[in-house]
């Protein structure tokens, strides 16, 4: 592997990690951690609500604070790092756009399942007239092949992405199927190719180098693997890798350790670890934040929460449709009062 490879990371935990928090981040903790981060030289910081912007509601969960009040706050205090937003078309819109675009934000990530990039265009576009930098991001890549997967991130850079992301949001890809997608997507696009990795099957390292080889150079993390599910290819960790094999991130890697165990460990609710849920998850590859909706409907139900996700698995059931979880948790609790 060339040492040249100029890798560029996100750390995302201030947005996917908010599902892992319930969406209960305060303005002193998003300060506290953007503002290490800054300091460590993380060059991306993403905030927001877990399921992007206006994510914060009945069907996805309500958020402690404003996203917008913890965006201005990651803003203010840092002078390195750019912050970007999540943005799911038909759950943020226009207007939370250019909210948070006036407030600072300077990279747009507007994620679409990976069959629906056509619905990017127009937030791509407007992203690209406030000025920011523009990233797709193709949700669930584990349900297409190369050849979709290209199609789908090829409309995305005619919309103005500068990056498109490969995201394995089910943790769901193992590292020869990313080196296969990554190395599809390098043939075919000139913008940059990233990769977005979750460790239910305990492969998001893996995964992530293994998309680096082939020439991702935008690469998601989050710090103490705080993020929805099992968590995201831990961001210590792989700057620690990275260092070793000669690819320089621009990150201190002392600093990023002291984050995670200072900062960031006393916030988690408990430790990010594979039980049996998370591997559930990736085993029936769906959706990484389906995994509290699907706890509570298994309190709720009486159900067990792997039986829920398995069965969503099978319905191909995707991010927007957490409704669902609720109306296959009861089919299968009458299924089994019918059966006794």
């Amino acid at each position: 592997m060339s040492n040249q490879l100029d890798i560029k990371l996100t750390e995302v935990a201030l947005r996917d990690g908010s599902h892992a928090i319930s969406h209960q981040y305060t303005v002193e903790q998003v300060t506290n951690i953007t503002k290490a981060l800054n300091e460590a030289r993380v060059p991306y910081i993403e905030v927001t609500h877990g399921d992007g912007l206006g994510g914060s509601s009945l069907q996805y969960g309500r958020s402690l604070t404003d996203e917008l009040k913890l965006i201005e706050a990651a803003v203010s205090v840092a002078d390195f790092s750019k912050i970007a937003v999540l943005l799911l078309p038909g759950i943020g819109t226009i207007e939370n756009l250019k909210e948070a675009a006036n407030l600072g934000a300077k990279m747009a990530r507007v994620a679409t399942h990976v069959t629906e990039a056509d619905v990017s265009k127009q937030h791509i576009e407007t992203a690209k007239e406030l000025g920011m930098e523009t990233v797709g991001f193709l949700m669930m890549s584990h349900m297409v092949g190369s050849e979709k997967l290209v199609e789908q991130a090829k409309l995305m850079e005619s919309y103005g992405a500068d990056t498109v992301y490969m995201v394995d949001s089910a943790g769901a890809l193992l590292p020869h199927e990313v080196r296969e997608r990554t190395r599809a997507l390098k043939q075919e696009l000139s913008c940059h190719v990233g990769f977005h990795g979750h460790n239910n099957l305990s492969v998001a390292m893996g995964n992530t180098l293994a998309a680096i080889e082939e020439g991702a150079t935008r690469i998601d993390g989050s710090i103490r693997c705080l993020g929805a599910g099992a968590g995201n290819t831990q961001t210590e960790v792989l700057v620690a890798v990275l260092e070793k094999m000669g690819i320089e991130t621009g990150v201190d890697v002392y600093k990023i350790m002291d984050i995670a165990e200072d900062i960031v460990a006393p916030i988690l609710p408990k430790p990010q670890e594979i039980d049996r849920d998370s591997l559930t998850m990736g085993y029936a590859g769906v959706y990484s934040s389906f995994l509290l909706h699907a706890n509570r409907a298994s309190k709720k139900f009486g159900v067990d929460s792997r039986d829920i996700l398995m069965e969503l698995g099978r319905r191909e059931i995707v991010g927007g449709q957490e409704d669902m979880i609720i109306d296959v948790a009861a089919e299968l609790a009458g299924k089994e009062k019918t059966a006794t």
